[in-house]
């Protein structure tokens, strides 16, 4: 895998991941972007990220700005004190791809990289960045990781999630002792479950088959209200119900916009169209899949209504707040990037308030189902070669598709989406920021929606491996 660059960051294999290039972009972001007075650097639990995070600390401080060095903390609360305290900020992750393999995310005093960022940053590859005459410094952080947890233990108060017994699946998570800490303080009693000293790449999105009866497992086992988790860099929540099942994470946004009161909803074309049977929305954007994409429709929503109460989030179960929300006890300010705990805390939360276990709270919401999964280890261009032929040629998707009769809706927002007139949806696309071919399905059960990711997957690597 090349490294390769685009709004969510840098990715590459480790060995490609050089010094010369972790410090190219590094300096290229500083050159190209606003940093406020300093610049905050984080990083995840992959084995990698310790000496990377040292090499942008020594591009930062040759550029002769200060870094603030963070440490391992989530992505999220990086953001959090970057943003609060109008700097820019640089987070050392491979979110949820293999240990191989690693990246840098970049934040702007106002949030994530834009397009025109990325277009910017590009431009400033390859320079002969000078190293000036006086170092900059290196200071600490000041209690990032504590003042994180305060956001929602302020919000939803100390007897938030009392009662509940939960389990805290740890893997290598960066989080995974924030999240004992952070529903220890709302009243939970949390279950620590299979910490791991080796890095773990946890997909959302993906979860394996194995992992998920281990869930179940540990739910009849522990006599746990729930378990929740997140991926490698924490903007990324897991969560089940009390019988181990997942919940996906648009049914966690659409959970969580629906509890903090919000009107517009921006989530990608990927995301469950149950929200389109919610009366509680007034009207839901739907964008290309990635958090820029969501972060711009936010914004264009609130270019138009400053007061507009607007969310986003996205299938992964990332959730972005667009306003100041009003929680149990106390207010939560915005933050536009994607956030692990919110959409953990304020769907336990939910359900807890309607007096009904966590189950019970998502069977009331309208029939919808989403399944996904990937093709691993298969390149973009073939992917997308693939999916635009089927987009462009009606014979070989009606080939393809032979189970269904022809798609009532075909949409090419992010790949090819075709719905079909049972009412029934499959999404083909490839990943923005790895080697996989992604495909989504949504049906009226859970089982239909899985069983058709299931047939199309192994449709997918016949035709791509």
């Amino acid at each position: 895998m090349a490294p390769k660059f685009g709004t969510s960051g840098l990715r590459g294999l480790v060995t490609e991941l050089t010094d010369a290039l972790v410090t190219d972009y590094t300096r290229a972001f500083l050159s190209a972007c606003p940093q406020g007075r300093a610049v905050h650097v984080g990083w995840d639990l992959r084995p990698s990220s310790p000496a990377i995070a040292e090499t942008v600390i020594a591009a930062i401080r040759d550029a002769g700005l200060t870094a603030i060095r963070e440490g391992a903390l989530p992505t999220p609360a990086l953001a959090l004190a970057s943003m609060g305290a109008g700097n820019a900020a640089i987070m050392v992750t491979g979110s949820h791809i293999p240990a191989d393999r690693n990246g840098l995310k970049f934040y702007v005093p106002h949030g994530e990289i834009a397009k025109e960022d990325e277009a910017a940053i590009l431009d400033r590859l390859g320079q002969d960045h000078p190293v000036t005459e006086k170092c900059g410094s290196e200071i600490p952080g000041a209690d990032t990781a504590a003042h994180y947890i305060a956001r929602y233990v302020d919000a939803f108060g100390s007897e938030a999630l009392e009662g509940l017994r939960i389990g805290v699946y740890q893997q290598s998570s960066v989080a995974r002792d924030i999240l004992v800490t952070a529903i220890e303080a709302m009243g939970a009693t949390a279950v620590p479950l299979a910490r791991s000293d080796e890095f773990i790449p946890v997909d959302t999105e993906a979860i394996a088959p194995e992992t998920r009866e281990t869930l179940q497992g540990w739910c009849t086992e522990q006599r746990l209200d729930a378990v929740i988790s997140t991926d490698g860099d924490a903007d990324r929540p897991m969560l089940t119900d009390e019988t181990g099942t997942l919940i996906p994470g648009d049914v966690l946004g659409a959970l969580t916009a629906r509890l903090l009161g919000a009107k517009i909803l921006c989530t990608p074309v990927s995301a469950n169209t149950m929200v389109d049977a919610m009366p509680e929305f007034d009207s839901i954007h739907r964008t290309k899949i990635g958090s820029p994409f969501v972060i711009a429709a936010m914004g264009a929503a609130l270019a138009a209504d400053p007061a507009a109460k607007v969310v986003g989030y996205e299938p992964n179960g990332g959730f972005l707040l667009g306003f100041t929300a009003t929680g149990p006890v106390g207010q939560i300010a915005p933050l536009a990037t994607r956030d692990c705990l919110l959409p953990i805390v304020a769907p336990l939360v939910a359900a807890k308030k309607a007096g009904t276990a966590f189950s019970g709270l998502v069977a009331q919401l309208p029939a919808r189902f989403t399944a996904a999964d990937r093709v691993a280890e298969v390149s973009t261009d073939r992917s997308r070669a693939f999916i635009d032929r089927l987009a462009a040629d009606p014979v070989a998707r009606t080939e393809f598709f032979s189970d269904f009769d022809p798609a009532e809706r075909i949409d090419q927002t992010d790949g090819l989406r075709l719905t079909f007139p049972s009412g029934e949806i499959v999404h083909l696309r490839p990943s923005g920021n790895a080697p996989e071919c992604r495909c989504y399905a949504e049906a009226a059960t859970p089982e239909r929606a899985e069983s058709l990711v299931a047939s199309y997957l192994a449709a997918l690597r016949t035709e791509l491996t």
